[in-house]
């Protein structure tokens, strides 16, 4: 999957940058990404990525969701399956709507549960997917 079209991102030598190739990207890049549902609403923002520290994939976008100026905002991990990078967004795209975000799996700032296979199957079974 290409996170940004490769001539968007070619500094002014037409090389990529550093932590960027045409099919990966450093996380710290990914962090603060904006999600969108099918219909193209925001729906929030990439807090940071979950990854296996034995397998090294990522199992986890953690999503910024809800709140108002900080006041109420709420985690939601997804499945990182889940998320397609649209270029033409600059975001990922999920075909998950508010209500079935809302309903899912979710922490408070601060208050990050145990991520281990129980949640897993939590967080992927809500969304469809095999853990």
């Amino acid at each position: 999957m290409a996170f940004q079209s490769e001539t968007m991102n070619r500094n002014r030598q037409g090389e990529l940058p550093h932590d960027e190739t045409n099919n990966l990207i450093a996380s710290d890049k990914v962090a603060g990404t904006t999600v969108f549902d099918q219909s193209g609403e925001k729906l929030g923002t990439i807090k940071n990525v979950m990854v296996g520290k034995r397998n090294g994939r990522v199992e986890y976008a953690v999503l910024s969701f809800g709140g108002l100026f900080g006041m109420g905002e709420r985690y939601h991990p997804l499945p990182w399956d889940t998320l397609n990078y649209d270029t033409e967004k600059s975001g990922f795209v999920v075909d998950i709507d508010k209500e079935k975000l809302k309903s899912g799996p979710s922490f408070e700032p601060g208050k990050e549960p145990e991520f281990n296979r129980d949640f897993g199957e939590k967080v992927y079974g809500h969304y469809g997917r095999s853990y």
